[in-house]
């Protein structure tokens, strides 16, 4: 993993996950990129590794619960929502901008995957747990942090599942 981007003085969003993450006994430090890390592609090559490594952070509405489901995948996979929906029990939506904000604090693009005003039920992609190193959001579009896959659960007591799109 590449250190580079890392800087001392964060934005509000990106701070918030950094104190989060110390307080979760978490080491690792937030870096503000130059670039956009919005889309894994983006983030990849911000901070120079591949895609897959990239653990995509994807927010779903439950319904009828309307509880925030983030399922946090690895770059190059799609999501099967069928499998998502029947790992939780209920059926999902798309969740839009103004739902994503609500229940996470954070915007489409920079979503981490702790830190969130109301807790989501998590989902990881089993197959991020075969890669030695991540990268995840870290609350800008701007802004990721490293980490192991078995740090990444658990620091988000997420469930581990397939959830990959065939």
């Amino acid at each position: 993993m590449n250190d580079a981007g890392f800087e001392q003085s964060l934005p509000p969003a990106a701070q918030r996950v950094q104190e989060t993450l110390a307080q979760l006994g978490h080491k690792g430090r937030v870096r503000v990129m130059p670039s956009s890390t919005r889309t894994s592609a983006e983030a990849a090559a911000a901070v120079g590794c591949t895609v897959a490594e990239i653990a995509k952070s994807i927010i779903f509405r439950a319904k009828p619960s309307q509880r925030a489901v983030l399922v946090i995948a690895s770059g190059v996979n799609r999501v099967d929502e069928k499998k998502v929906a029947a790992l939780i029990g209920e059926g999902i939506g798309k969740a839009d901008a103004e739902f994503v904000r609500g229940r996470t604090g954070f915007v489409i693009g920079g979503v981490p995957p702790v830190g969130h005003d109301t807790p989501p039920i998590v989902l990881i992609d089993q197959d991020l747990l075969a890669l030695s190193g991540i990268w995840a959001a870290a609350g800008t579009p701007h802004a990721v942090f490293p980490l192991t896959p078995q740090e990444l659960v658990q620091l988000t007591n997420g469930k581990v599942a397939d959830i990959r799109s065939a």
